[in-house]
């Protein structure tokens, strides 16, 4: 992805003091560990790259949103979102160990924490978790509507998170099922999450729209890696114009109900406002 990059911690609060003065509200971080389990025990450690990122963060740009995302995939020795039992992904047993991550976030200093995991619970367990540590006003994000996507590649490809065996159709949402969305987004409004992700964002419009239009809630989708990486390929080729290409692909994603944007063009498209 053209201007993506691992970054150090030093290295992210340039990133973040740019995205701050273009007046960009909040950041989402991702964590590469320097090493990997089965269980993905780095996720947890209060000295891991995200928790120190989020310390760094509240320290030294105190008015950025900080979310953070809670998933597994990155932490793993095989990729995928939880723990494996048999070969297949262990649902139940995933659920304390994402409460542990999002729990250790929190005591970081995150804003936000973000599920992606696709698990069912975990918004309950995580909220739980927070709660009786007593960090109530730590808000969750959960990625309620996330599509098995084949969007995702260049960002598995940045986050060393692609599944070694198999895939994760089994955990995240058939692209042709719309109704399936609508049940997990209520069961996540149940569990007591805070806003909706969906995921993509603009192959899945109808989803947003429908979501916002029967729920209310405030709405967020993210406009994943292979929608960036299209734009910036066909903008490198002569093929489009990349600012106005990239300034309407958010205003379709906003007018279809997204009360705000997760998007690798969120510090250009900042300037551009």
């Amino acid at each position: 992805m053209p201007g993506v990059n691992q970054t150090s911690v030093d290295e992210m609060l340039r990133d973040a003091e740019a995205a701050a003065k273009a007046k960009v509200g909040g950041i989402i971080l991702f964590g590469v560990p320097e090493t990997k389990d089965a269980t993905g025990s780095s996720a947890w450690d209060d000295n891991g790259a995200v928790q120190k990122g989020v310390s760094a963060l509240k320290k030294e740009i105190p008015e950025l949103v900080v979310i953070t995302d809670v998933c597994m995939c990155e932490y793993t020795d095989h990729g995928h979102c939880g723990v494996l039992k048999n070969g297949e992904v262990d649902n139940d047993a995933t659920l304390e160990l994402l409460s542990r991550a999002a729990l250790s976030h929190a005591r970081a200093g995150a804003d936000i924490v973000a599920p992606s995991d696709m698990m069912d619970g975990r918004v309950q367990s995580i909220r739980a978790s927070l709660d009786g540590a007593k960090f109530t006003d730590v808000s969750i994000l959960s990625y309620a509507a996330k599509y098995a996507s084949a969007y995702y590649g260049p960002f598995r490809e940045a986050a060393e998170s692609a599944p070694q065996v198999g895939d994760r159709r089994g955990y995240q949402m058939d692209p042709g099922n719309a109704q399936e969305a609508m049940r997990e987004v209520l069961a996540d409004i149940d569990e007591g999450a805070d806003a909706i992700m969906v995921k993509p964002a603009g192959p899945y419009l109808d989803i947003v729209s429908r979501v916002k239009a029967e729920t209310g809630y405030p709405i967020a989708a993210y406009q994943v890696s292979g929608e960036y990486a299209m734009i910036c390929a066909a903008a490198d080729r002569g093929w489009i114009e990349k600012d106005r290409v990239m300034m309407e692909s958010l205003l379709g994603i906003r007018r279809a109900g997204a009360d705000f944007i997760v998007t690798y063009f969120a510090t250009e498209a900042a300037r551009e406002l």
